[in-house]
């Protein structure tokens, strides 16, 4: 027979072990629904494209739903099933805006894509100077 204390253990690091997968799956979900978001509003026009939007919306998901998680000490909300699901909106609001800026980033460079570095250097100091 094993023994009370060694058995509560062992249910507290499986019931641990799945919420820390639950949290990783839900966010895993909502990344996933913000890049489909992102894809079904912008059609990619190219398979590069397509990979690049995939990509930066999964690491923007990530990246900035932690960081936002971090900044404003919501770190608590992960131990209900509903703060997980805030948080997992979180990620997904996070996702959102990044290939966007990917996608203009993308455009500038492809419309300066035969100029040298000092033409772009230049554009951007008297972009920098009319702000």
């Amino acid at each position: 027979m094993t023994e009370v204390v060694s058995a509560g253990a062992g249910i507290a690091a499986v019931i641990k072990s799945y919420g820390v997968f639950f949290i990783v799956v839900m966010a895993l979900t909502f990344m996933f629904l913000a890049w489909m978001v992102v894809i079904m509003t912008r059609l990619p026009k190219s398979r590069r494209e397509w990979v690049v939007s995939l990509i930066s919306t999964a690491v923007g998901s990530i990246a900035g739903g932690a960081f936002v998680i971090q900044h404003f000490g919501l770190q608590e909300w992960s131990q209900n099933p509903y703060g997980a699901f805030a948080l997992g909106g979180l990620y997904f609001l996070c996702g959102l805006p990044v290939w966007a800026i990917i996608r203009w980033t993308f455009n500038y460079i492809n419309a300066r894509e035969d100029s040298t570095i000092l033409d772009v250097a230049k554009e951007v100091k008297d972009f920098k100077d009319k702000f």
